[in-house]
């Protein structure tokens, strides 16, 4: 998410990412450690999507 804002990706654009872009944005430089799930948890906790996707 930090690598993202830092960029100027917006939050519309960030939820659209496709999980190889998702990957790119998120590779830890050499030393840092990945976004854990429970981080990835909060933020879609504080930011939810506006509908169900799965409910089509």
């Amino acid at each position: 998410m930090r690598t993202a804002a830092r960029l100027g990706v917006g939050p519309e654009a960030f939820w659209r990412l496709s999980l190889r872009e998702w990957r790119w944005l998120t590779a830890a430089p050499e030393g840092e450690r990945p976004m854990g799930r429970s981080v990835l948890k909060r933020l879609t906790e504080a930011w939810p999507d506006e509908r169900d996707v799965r409910a089509g």
